[in-house]
């Protein structure tokens, strides 16, 4: 049986109200994504609903508004801001389903299958225009610096995994250090710029930088466990992807450095040759398990969300806080 994630008592009705409580919030996410993304070409407004309205789970506005109150900053400008991670988050979807020819996304299939990769590029670079252009909104020096920022790091995190696609050699540091760049980055600048957004001091901003920043990077391992244990109708793409397109995620690196060398060098074939058979998928998944990959991972994962929880001590207890550190936990558990 594949490892689980340990589960907290009452998770179930600790997650509901933890949703309950946001959800006012999510509702004015929802309305301020729907006002600002709108172009007046309406294929560009096409293309971007199918990746804006399709599902996401809106954890990087979430996070850019929680940020901000646990600053006590109460203005509903707050959401205009926390408009732009999402925007920056849908954009690098698009691409990286171009580049990494997915088959689905969200539970549907991707833009490019639909209207063709250049679309879906195209489109993509809109969202980060449009991204980049309301944050220079708020005529904030700080938090134009961060999002650009940003924008070249997730960049970056592209290239390390393409040129490490199918690489024996890709290890535990360039593991961290690509899903700081594709992940974990817009999810501490989510934060980041909530902070700068409420004025906050120099060790409340630091602490939120931390605390999505350790979420964010478990936000990627948890992704790289299901990809491999996940309910394909939950998780919303298809698992084994990461497999068939060799990539060399965070269970792969352990098993690469723990196993045998026969089933090391099966592996690296497998890594390899671009696709997986079901018989491959199983067989690669029982190697994970033998040698500890998976729980691995969920370790790592654990871990750093008790430092994201740990980073919000600077704040006195509040209900906000408390919520905040159920969301850092929901990262963990989730099962999509």
């Amino acid at each position: 049986m594949a490892p689980q994630l340990k589960k907290i008592p009452g998770s179930k009705e600790s997650l509901k109200e933890v949703m309950d409580f946001f959800q006012p919030d999510f509702l004015k996410i929802e309305t301020t994504l729907k006002k600002h993304f709108a172009s007046h070409i309406s294929f560009v407004n096409q293309v971007s609903s199918h990746i804006l309205f399709s599902g996401g789970k809106r954890l990087r506005p979430l996070l850019t508004v929680c940020a901000a109150r646990l600053c006590d900053y109460s203005n509903d400008d707050i959401y205009d801001l926390s408009a732009v991670p999402e925007y920056l988050h849908a954009a690098s979807l698009l691409h990286d389903d171009v580049v990494d020819a997915g088959e689905m996304r969200r539970g549907k299939t991707p833009a490019y299958k639909i209207w063709g990769n250049s679309a879906a590029v195209l489109v993509g670079d809109f969202l980060y225009a449009r991204a980049i252009e309301l944050a220079s909104r708020f005529e904030d020096v700080r938090i134009a610096r961060e999002i650009s920022k940003t924008v070249a790091l997730m960049s970056e995190g592209e290239i390390i995994q393409l040129l490490h696609a199918k690489v024996p050699s890709f290890d535990e540091k360039t593991y961290f250090d690509v899903i700081f760049r594709k992940t974990a980055a817009l999810i501490s600048t989510s934060c980041k710029i909530g902070a700068l957004m409420a004025n906050g001091s120099m060790d409340e901003i630091e602490a939120l930088s931390n605390y999505g920043l350790f979420i964010g990077q478990a936000f990627q391992m948890v992704d790289d466990v299901l990809d491999y244990t996940a309910d394909t109708s939950e998780f919303g793409k298809v698992i084994g992807t990461d497999l068939a397109e060799g990539k060399l995620t965070l269970p792969i690196v352990v098993a690469l450095d723990r196993a045998s060398k026969p089933d090391r060098d099966k592996l690296m074939t497998l890594l390899c040759q671009g696709y997986a058979s079901t018989t491959d998928f199983k067989w690669v998944k029982e190697l994970l398990m033998e040698t500890g990959g998976l729980r691995y991972t969920i370790k790592k994962a654990k871990k750093l969300i008790d430092q994201a929880c740990d980073s919000l001590s600077i704040f006195p207890d509040s209900k906000i806080k408390t919520n905040m550190k159920m969301l850092a936990q929901y990262v963990l558990e989730r099962r999509k």
